[in-house]
Parts: structure tokens; C-alpha cells; sequence
């Protein structure tokens, strides 16, 4: 990032499978402790995938006015929870003076895939008069943006950007730039996907994406493990506040962490299989970018999705990247424990990723009981760990070869 326009991270919000605030979830994740059940969202029995990381407890009505509820479907439900959140926790008030120069992107992976699903239902049942006037803006992608732009008056950038399970963070990314590159002062910048309905989950077990489990669910996302099966769908929102340097110290605000490199490839390989070159371009591209060596990397939070083919790409173009280095590198992957949240992966994990630098502790990598050999780094198994982090690395990947890092430093 630029030395002259600095980003730093002051404000986080959450949504997800193991809390519905940053304390919940940030507790749970530090005890290990799984958000991942048998689906209850649909009768899943007919589904060979019956298991999900559910958002449970979630009261919209805290948020949106419940006359507002039903035109909104269930992903911008948890993006707009997650920025109501961050937006509170960094403290800024938005006035006429600063509203121009504080904008919002949020994005998701999918969108209102539930929404769709339900009026196509009623389409097929009842025609076409009972399709829903609020379908079009409950649905499509940017609308997390742009409802969290009228209800706090933010006139700065507003849109989204869709890049599969990469979007959280590419989001972040595009938002620190546009800080960097002075198109605004604040970002409120993250993904959301609200995507466990019967055609989300049914579409990826066609494709025999996901751990079938089903009778352990809280064992079934179990990144690095050589017993592990697919990934396991996750839902909700992860949301961070990023800010300019000098904006956020004059008006005192508290930083979690600094923004300091961001990364963004393409394999050019294949629309589904992983392939070792793009995540290694693109960790080396972060380091460029944060100008570091991979040596004063500490920790790594992973894509880690818990495939049998993504978890050992992963380690090896780690390990490309990293060299000696690796070897004293705690990596772990949070979604041993909320599963995968796809377009919201991202999003979630680098507010786990800006926690982890600010207390200085790993997370663990839970269900890790006998490791894959060929999966042989450090995962901070089981346990949470106390460690000194200077710099942290953050990967996310996604469907069409698309990679994302970002790199955060203490402050």
C-alpha cells in the first residue's frame, strides 16, 4: 500500500455459524468450538450433503425495520447486520462533512439464490402473478451496498464486486485501493452469502463438493486431515472498516491493524480445479505489495476449505512461496469450525485475521486427528495459540481460478 495513503482496519462486524457478534464468534473460535449441525433451513434427507453451518438466532428486526425484512433476501439480511455492526464498532459519525468520502462494498458470491428459488416455486405452482414485486432488489448482488448506503447516508463508492468464494476479500482489497488511491477516507468493505436452500446445497453435492458426514457434523469440516471428505457450506457475513491513517487517528479512533498488501491472480487453469501457480503468484504479489520477505510472515489464516485436492495445493504453493520459511509458519484454517461461507469467506476470516494480529493469538485448525502427509506445516491443531504476530497472510480462492491475499501488520 502506499506510503502516502495508509490503511488501517477500525471497525468489524459478524454474522455467521458460531456467533452473531465479534465476541461470540471470536470466543467460540478460540475454544474450538463448531457451528456446523444438521441442516434445518429444508428437510435435507433426499440430499446426499445433509449438513451446513447454519446462522442461528439471528434477529433481522435489530437491524432493518420488520416491514423492510421481506424485500431483502437472507444474504444482504446478514451483509447489512455485519456493516451495522463495524460502522457502530469504529465509532464514526456520519455527517454532511464526511459522508462523500465514505463508501461501502460488500459483495457476494451468489446472492439471493433462496429468493429465486422460493418465487420460481411459486411460479411453477401458481403463475406468474404471485412472483414477488421485491425480487429483482432482494436478489441481485450489490444490493448489500446499497441498502447500508441509504441507512447510514454513506455517498461514496457503492457497489459490489462477485468473484466466487474470493469476493470477501477481493472486496477488501479493491477497498484499501480505492483509500490508497483517495476515492474515499472509509470503506465499509466485506462479503455475505446466505446460500444454504436446496438448490445451493444440492448444486454442490451434484458436483461432489461436500463432506457427507452426515452423522458427526461438528467432525465433518476438517481442513489438512487425511480423512476429510469436502467442504461443508457455511452462511453469513464478515464486515471490516478500513480507513485512512491519518483520518482515523484524528478522530482517535482505535485500529485493530494495518492493511499493507494485497494480492490478485488468475490460475487460467481450470473453472473448478485448483492449480499451484495461481496461489503462489498471488501470496508473492501480497509481499510485494506489502514490501516484506515471506520470512516476517508469522501467520497464515488459509483458505483451507477441507477438499482433499484444495488443502494439499494449498500447503505446496505455501510452501513454493515461503521456502525455509514455512517450516515456522502457524498456518490454520477457521472453517474447521464455521465451514465454508463462500462469497463471505473472505470476509469473515480477515476480521478472525485482523483479531488474530491484535491479541496475537492462532486460532486453531479443530478435527485435526491424523494429518495428511502431504499436508505437513504447522496448522496450530486442536488447540489456540498465544504467538507473536508482526504480519499475518490471508488466502482466499475461488471457482474460475480466481485468488485473493492480504497481508496485515500490527500496529
Amino acid at each position: 500500500m502506499s506510503a502516502q495513503r495508509r490503511v488501517v482496519v477500525t471497525g468489524l462486524g459478524i454474522v455467521s455459524p458460531v456467533g452473531n457478534d465479534v465476541t461470540t464468534a471470536w470466543g467460540n473460535i478460540l475454544a474450538g468450538k463448531s457451528g456446523i449441525a444438521r441442516i434445518t433451513r429444508f428437510d435435507p434427507e433426499a440430499y446426499r450433503s445433509q449438513i451446513a453451518g447454519e446462522v442461528r438466532d439471528f434477529k433481522i428486526t435489530d437491524y432493518v425495520p420488520a416491514k423492510e425484512v421481506r424485500r431483502m433476501d437472507a444474504f444482504i439480511h446478514y451483509g447489512v447486520a455485519a456493516s451495522a455492526q463495524a460502522i457502530r464498532d469504529c465509532g464514526i459519525e456520519v455527517t454532511d462533512a464526511n459522508r462523500q468520502r465514505i463508501g461501502c462494498m460488500v459483495g457476494s458470491g451468489i446472492g439471493g439464490l433462496p429468493m429465486i428459488e422460493d418465487n420460481h416455486n411459486e411460479v411453477v405452482t401458481r403463475g406468474p402473478r404471485r412472483i414477488s414485486p421485491f425480487l429483482i432488489p432482494g436478489a441481485i448482488i450489490n444490493m448489500i451496498a446499497g441498502n447500508v448506503s441509504i441507512m447510514f447516508g454513506l455517498q461514496g463508492p457503492n457497489f459490489a464486486i462477485v468473484s466466487a468464494c474470493t469476493t470477501g476479500l477481493h472486496s477488501l482489497g479493491i477497498a484499501a485501493r480505492l483509500i490508497e488511491h483517495d476515492d474515499a477516507d472509509v470503506m465499509i468493505a466485506g462479503g455475505a452469502e446466505g446460500s444454504v436452500c436446496p438448490l445451493g446445497v444440492g448444486g454442490f453435492a451434484a458436483m461432489q463438493a461436500l463432506s457427507i458426514r452426515n452423522d458427526d457434523p461438528a467432525a465433518a469440516s476438517r481442513p489438512f486431515d487425511k480423512d476429510r471428505d469436502g467442504f461443508v457450506m457455511g452462511e453469513g457475513a464478515g464486515v471490516l472498516v478500513l480507513e485512512e491513517l491519518s483520518h482515523a487517528h484524528a478522530r482517535g479512533a482505535r485500529i485493530y491493524c494495518e492493511l499493507v498488501g494485497f494480492g490478485m491472480t488468475a490460475d487460467a487453469y481450470h473453472m473448478t480445479a485448483p492449480d499451484v501457480d495461481g496461489p503462489r503468484r498471488c501470496m508473492s504479489a501480497a509481499l510485494r505489495s506489502a514490501q516484506i520477505n515471506p520470512d516476517e510472515i508469522q501467520y497464515l489464516n488459509a483458505h483451507g476449505t477441507s477438499t482433499p485436492l484444495g488443502d494439499v495445493n494449498e500447503t505446496n504453493a505455501i510452501k513454493l512461496v515461503f521456502g525455509e520459511a514455512a517450516r515456522s509458519l502457524v498456518v490454520n484454517s477457521t472453517k474447521s469450525m464455521t465451514g465454508h461461507l463462500l462469497g463471505g469467506a473472505g470476509g469473515i476470516e480477515s476480521v478472525f485475521t485482523a483479531l488474530a494480529v491484535h491479541q496475537q493469538i492462532s486460532p486453531p485448525t479443530i478435527n485435526l486427528e491424523t494429518p495428511d502427509p502431504q499436508c505437513d506445516l504447522d496448522y496450530c491443531a486442536n488447540t489456540a495459540r498465544p504467538m507473536h504476530i508482526e504480519y499475518a497472510m490471508k488466502n482466499s480462492f475461488g471457482f474460475g481460478g480466481t485468488n485473493g491475499t492480504l497481508v496485515l501488520k500490527r500496529v
